[in-house]
């Protein structure tokens, strides 16, 4: 039961990634051209339709998702990025740079291909992070009383300086919700400035520690290697073959 339900799970994953794609692209297409474009009022509603089917089909395959899996709790624990991916549907175009992480005719080593996702993936995500962004922001500032940031320009110049930390002033929201989503934009770049910094760190120690294996400390894996060649060095030993025989 609990196989099936696995089986479930992955086929469905396998069967959507396509149609979430679109869907993604549609998602961004629709909200960009309600934002940028500002169509008259039924293209408003018929982007505002759009979005809100797209969002659903994001919702749903999370949820069919979390029903199917054999172990939902530890599911949920190992897919917080499919939650986010369901909560800002635009973040699943990130796995389009998949293919910019794989250099052909190269075996890189885990630890290589772990940081150049990290790197890719961030750099995407952060890209994308700015874009929407600023798109939210202009759609909550610009009819505001007072509002500075009433250009899409504006709006990306807010997203970049915030996102980095920077921080000019020369931008800022004037609403509630606009400063909501500084906030969450202030975090985000916090956050993908640590992952990008770390992986960095660690690519420069690996670099520093190239040929010099003899002060590394062995990982429990090697610990187990070695003592598995002990026992079975010790089992062909001459005195290991008489026990046997006794």
């Amino acid at each position: 039961m609990r196989d099936d339900a696995r089986v479930d799970e992955t086929t469905w994953h396998r069967r959507t990634q396509v149609p979430l794609m679109v869907a993604s692209l549609l998602y961004l297409a629709a909200y960009s051209w309600r934002v940028i474009g500002e169509p008259g009022d039924t293209a408003r509603v018929a982007m505002t339709v759009v979005i809100l089917a797209t969002w659903a089909l994001f919702i749903v395959d999370y949820l069919v998702r979390l029903a199917l899996a054999p172990n939902r709790a530890k599911w949920f624990r190992t897919h917080l990025g499919t939650l986010a991916i369901a909560v800002i549907p635009v973040f699943r175009l990130v796995l389009l740079l998949k293919a910019l992480t794989r250099v052909p005719g190269m075996r890189p080593s885990a630890g290589t291909r772990l940081r150049t996702q990290i790197m890719v993936y961030g750099a995407g995500a952060g890209v994308l992070l700015i874009y929407i962004s600023s798109l939210a922001m202009l759609e909550v500032e610009r009819r505001a009383p007072g509002a500075n940031i009433q250009t899409f320009a504006e709006a990306v110049w807010f997203a970049c300086v915030t996102i980095t930390t920077t921080g000019y002033g020369d931008f800022y929201p004037v609403t509630a919700p606009g400063r909501i989503l500084a906030v969450a934009v202030m975090f985000s770049g916090v956050a993908l400035a640590g992952i990008i910094t770390a992986t960095l760190a660690s690519w420069v120690l690996e670099r520093a520690a190239r040929n010099r294996d003899d002060a590394e400390p062995a990982t429990r894996g090697q610990m187990r290697q070695l003592m598995a060649k002990l026992d079975a060095l010790g089992g062909e030993s001459p005195g290991g073959a008489g026990d046997r025989q006794d």
